[in-house]
């Protein structure tokens, strides 16, 4: 994902000199896969599975459809959050919903650090759902990993309260911030049907959807 305003006091200023490439799509160094010498130590990864699964290009009626609850977390619910955060990392994005893989279930892993000096964190919510959104909003260049290289200015809540259960069924509840809380309200927005160009007007979703619609046909024909 992209950020280019209303940044806010809460992102870290080593977020500053990667706002022009942390995206949902492209390939910026910081991508544990392209550079494992870079800003993100692959060994500090715990989500490894040698599993990536293909991502959804839009349109696709997948992305439009709302996803059912997960009713309990088995080993093949853990699979997939580990599949997800591997495809996640691999793409490279900081946020994948379950949809966008083609499982529809109430699914959403996240990374957004990109501090060097901290931990990575990876986090898998399930049936996740948004408790508290504050009236304050912020506006960020937004991109998605199932509509490559498109991107647009949204605005959102700046911070928001969501509640999701964890792979050990534990029950979790955090207020999120800054670019936290963009991605969780992306990512969230998929396991309802939408995408961050329904924000936008009608023409240029038609834009950005024909556009779509000419490169899955450029991969079909390539064989991609």
């Amino acid at each position: 994902m992209g950020l280019s305003k209303d940044i806010g006091a809460h992102l870290f200023a080593g977020l500053a000199g990667l706002l022009a490439t942390v995206r949902w799509g492209g390939k910026p160094r910081d991508c544990p896969r392209h550079n494992p010498a870079g800003l993100r130590d692959p060994g500090r990864l715990h989500y490894i599975t040698g599993m990536i699964r293909p991502i959804l290009i839009h349109p696709d009626p997948r992305l439009k459809k709302v996803c059912d609850p997960v009713v309990e977390i088995t080993d093949e619910v853990r699979r997939l959050a580990d599949e997800m955060l591997e495809t996640m990392y691999d793409a490279p994005g900081i946020g994948l919903a379950a949809p966008q893989v083609g499982v529809m279930r109430r699914v959403v892993v996240m990374d957004c650090v990109k501090d060097p000096a901290l931990p990575a964190r990876p986090i898998v919510l399930v049936n996740p759902e948004v408790l508290w959104r504050s009236e304050e909003l912020s506006t960020y260049e937004e991109g998605c990993l199932s509509i490559p290289e498109q991107y647009a200015e949204i605005s959102r809540p700046a911070e928001v309260r969501v509640r999701w259960t964890a792979l050990d069924g534990s029950p979790q509840d955090e207020q999120f911030a800054g670019l936290w809380a963009t991605c969780v309200q992306h990512e969230i927005d998929h396991l309802d049907g939408k995408l961050f160009i329904d924000y936008l007007g009608p023409l240029k979703r038609q834009m950005i959807t024909r556009k779509m619609e000419k490169l899955k046909r450029e991969r079909a024909r390539l064989g991609a």
